[in-house]
């Protein structure tokens, strides 16, 4: 069975930087596409950074410049390095990764559990 288990939220003060660590652990044939989402109270969940198996990657336009997402695919683990923190970038995080369990499985999507950042002001 996949997990996804993220771990690196916190408070921090506006200005400051985490580091968010996303691991999948259980049956995984193969691990594509990892990527960080976010959900404030009262809004609606939103992709932050995606990155490929091959190293590409995207980001949400508020946090380009300020975050950087990679990945080590030994270790099955996503990153999300977070600068200069914004009050508004207060959220819970949640990892994502597109898993083919077994060679014989569909793609499948999973989802961590989540981990809260929250940055003062």
């Amino acid at each position: 069975q996949v997990q996804l288990t993220e771990s690196g939220g916190g408070l921090v003060p506006a200005g400051g930087s985490l580091r968010l660590s996303c691991v999948a652990s259980g049956t995984i044939f193969a691990l594509n596409t990892m990527a960080w989402y976010r959900q404030a109270p009262g809004k609606q969940r939103e992709l932050v950074a995606g990155i490929t198996s091959g190293g590409n990657t995207n980001y949400e336009d508020s946090v380009t410049g300020r975050f950087t997402i990679s990945r080590d695919n030994a270790k099955k683990t996503v990153y999300l390095q977070m600068n200069s923190l914004k009050p508004e970038d207060t959220a819970v995080y949640y990892c994502n990764a597109n898993i083919k369990p077994t060679y014989w499985a569909n793609l499948k999507v999973y989802w961590g559990r989540g981990a809260q950042v929250t940055v003062s002001s």
